[in-house]
């Protein structure tokens, strides 16, 4: 495609026709092997304002309508997905700290953490398999998906809430008395709890 006007036109289709978000180098393959970067930025500008944006979350683009719209988009009966307390937290440790495996999940949490969490997690579609560990045992480790960024609004990790975020909103203080009371005046390789948390909480 020769024309600029007909590779932007190209990609909006593209990106419009298609389930999931898609990265660059997919776009370009769909396209015949088009520089398509141009053409992205071309189009975000153009949508920018409007009732649908061109967002990129975790190097994928997609089309997604405007939040500020997003009360005139809400449907009558909506399906709440509830994750429990064990989950919430694994959740957050593999997005500081991935890829992560099951034990080190255990280690900050200081309890055994249920194989049902990271399943939930991974049905959800925020968790993925990232590889294994190069150690003894070659444990499997975790680590968040696009859709983990998408759903939560976020570029990237970097756009987590930092340490003097969480402690501004006091989500940091209750994790920093734990953390104390399981290291202050032990030895240092105490592991997670033996008994099995209840899931319920």
């Amino acid at each position: 495609m020769s024309d600029p006007d007909d590779l932007i036109r190209a990609v909006e289709a593209t990106l419009f026709a298609s389930e999931h978000a898609l990265s660059p180098e997919e776009i370009s393959r769909h396209l015949g092997g088009a520089m398509v970067r141009n053409a992205l930025a071309e189009l975000q500008r153009h949508y920018t304002g409007r009732g649908v944006e061109l967002v990129e979350r975790g190097g994928r683009w997609h089309f997604q309508t405007a939040g500020d719209l997003a009360h005139l988009l809400r449907r009558e009966k909506e399906e709440v997905r509830r994750l429990s307390r064990a989950a919430t937290e694994a959740l957050a440790i593999i997005a500081y700290h991935e890829p992560v495996s099951r034990a080190e999940i255990e280690a900050i949490r200081g309890v055994q953490t249920a194989k049902g969490t990271l399943d939930v997690l991974m049905e959800a579609g925020w968790v993925r398999v990232a590889g294994r560990r190069e150690v003894p045992g070659r444990p499997t480790i975790y680590a968040t998906t696009p859709d983990f960024l998408a759903h939560f609004g976020l570029s990237s990790r970097r756009d987590l809430p930092g340490i003097d975020e969480l402690r501004a909103a006091g989500l940091l203080d209750p994790v920093e008395d734990a953390y104390a009371l399981l290291t202050g005046g032990e030895d240092g390789d105490r592991g997670p709890e033996s008994e099995k948390e209840d899931e319920s909480s």
